[in-house]
């Protein structure tokens, strides 16, 4: 049973990209939404709640020492990594865990218009916690069953959804306390990622159960990137898709792909929905769950 205290402040709109399941391609689509935001003259701020691996602190730092090796300014968020919770769930987030994700996000609610987070692939109290206080969640998966297998499972010789998954109900209880506290419901949007270049970019079975199961609990569904190398390749220099062609013109013909890559971007962050320049003046709870 979710139980929560409620702890108003004002706070920028938060974009969870979360997925139990590790390699979906989480912490490339959240520096590309990132620096779409950026580019769209946003205030942006990211958090690396992945203590294990830390992508999204090393994608950010490697951009940051490109820019300085190419003498250039390339456009940062103000960057934080949070620790976490080791483990499985607990009854109780450790008072440090908490404390210190809280520290971030009070530091960060005045002064910026949204804040991105990149989620580790498991569960924990503090995971809950972010997922009770997120405004839009972004869920990649790839275009298999393996990765559907988090969010439902199906029938083998129909592909109809029997149940749901653990992941998915994760973030249904998380919703439903969420809309309890302030009335708000989290935009839940599943992106179908790392597409297939070749062959039909989408299994006819997997859209019927994804639509199904999307009826079901109440999420949207969107394209997110193509399966390229060259998205795994940006990350050692921290560049991305939507950086200019002569920061990335040490690639092997980068222009031949990169205005395709360029539009996944943008249909993504379209597809995403998210308010751009717009206020934000409601306040949103900080929750405390046990």
């Amino acid at each position: 049973m979710l139980r929560a205290t409620v702890r108003s402040c004002g706070l920028p709109h938060v974009v969870v990209v979360g997925n139990q399941k590790g390699g979906s391609g989480k912490t490339t689509i959240a520096m590309h939404v990132a620096l779409a935001l950026l580019r769209a003259g946003q205030r942006v701020a990211t958090i690396d709640l992945d203590r294990t691996q830390n992508t999204l602190t090393h994608y950010i730092a490697n951009r940051r020492a490109w820019a300085r090796r190419i003498g250039r300014d390339l456009e940062l968020p103000n960057h934080f990594a949070t620790a976490q919770l080791e483990g499985e769930f607990t009854d109780r987030p450790g008072a440090s865990e908490y404390d210190s994700f809280e520290r971030t996000i009070c530091r960060v609610q005045h002064d910026h218009d949204f804040v991105v987070i990149d989620m580790p692939p498991h569960d924990s109290a503090l995971i809950r916690l972010v997922h009770a206080m997120t405004d839009t969640l972004v869920t990649p998966i790839n275009d298999s069953f393996v990765d559907l297998d988090a969010l439902a499972a199906v029938d083998p010789v129909t592909f109809a959804v029997t149940d749901v998954g653990r992941y998915a109900e994760l973030v249904r209880e998380a919703r439903r306390g969420r809309r309890s506290l302030d009335g708000t419901l989290t935009d839940w949007v599943v992106v179908r990622n790392r597409l297939p270049l070749l062959g039909p970019c989408m299994q006819p079975a997997l859209t019927d159960s994804l639509g199904e199961l999307a009826l079901r609990i109440g999420f949207r569904v969107a394209e997110g990137f193509a399966d390229r190398a060259i998205y795994r390749e940006f990350f050692p220099r921290g560049l991305t898709a939507l950086d200019d062609a002569h920061d990335v013109a040490t690639f092997a013909d980068p222009d031949s792909t990169r205005t395709v890559m360029q539009q996944e971007v943008e249909a993504l962050v379209h597809a995403l929905q998210l308010p751009i320049g717009q206020s934000r003046t409601a306040s949103c709870p900080v929750v405390a769950i046990w």
